[in-house]
């Protein structure tokens, strides 16, 4: 999946596929997980967000089944 870099402390970059609607989440640290059925406006929610990390915490972590890649 192909992400776009995001300016964050501590995400790198973020992908999202709207037909699978499966999000991608690049750490600084170097991990990447992906996040399922994730809806297209929680990913526009994401992206527009002043605090990438605190949205990510707030709305996706916990609410979206995931996996460690």
């Amino acid at each position: 999946m192909e992400r776009t870099p995001v300016t964050s402390t501590n995400l790198k970059s973020i992908g999202y596929d709207p037909d699978s609607q499966i999000l991608e989440v690049e750490f600084n640290a170097g991990s990447i997980y992906q996040y399922a059925n994730v809806p297209p406006g929680e990913h526009e929610g994401l992206m527009n967000a002043d605090s990438k990390g605190r949205y990510l915490n707030m709305n996706i972590k916990g609410r979206y089944s995931f996996a460690r890649l």
